[in-house]
């Protein structure tokens, strides 16, 4: 549920951080393509009570060597998904015993800009739209 008083906050309840719903999110999900990020969903039958769309980001170690990228890019893909979430969200929030679990990974060796992940996360999101409803 997005927060009335601050609809573009994202807060912990958002977050995908319990290894049970990874574990079963890369189980059982599905996965597409949106350069530079791979985005891996799954629906789940399973009452939403604060939030209806549940999400991660993952920076491999191995192509982004230096942690201050990662964390670059993760801050990055999260701020594009907190402007952009409530149109998932509303999609995904008319149906009350749904939930979303979406885990962004970043899959370019070097780092992008906010422009070049910004539109990966609007092509993004429009896929999961249409892939979901």
């Amino acid at each position: 549920m997005v927060n009335k008083k601050r609809p573009y906050s994202f807060s912990k309840e958002e977050r995908l951080s319990w290894k049970r719903h990874m574990d079963l999110l890369f189980e059982k999900g599905h996965s597409f393509i949106a350069f530079p990020l791979r985005v891996v969903y799954l629906q789940v039958e399973e009452p939403a009570p604060e939030a209806p769309v549940l999400m991660m980001v993952s920076v491999s170690k191995k192509k982004i060597k230096r942690a201050v990228g990662r964390n670059r890019i993760r801050r990055q893909v999260r701020e594009t998904y907190r402007i952009r979430r409530h149109e998932l969200a509303d999609a995904c929030g008319e149906d009350k015993g749904r939930r979303l679990f979406v885990a962004f990974i970043y899959l370019d060796k070097k780092i992008q800009s906010f422009d070049e992940i910004e539109k990966a996360m609007i092509k993004a999101i429009r896929i999961l739209r249409n892939k979901t409803v």
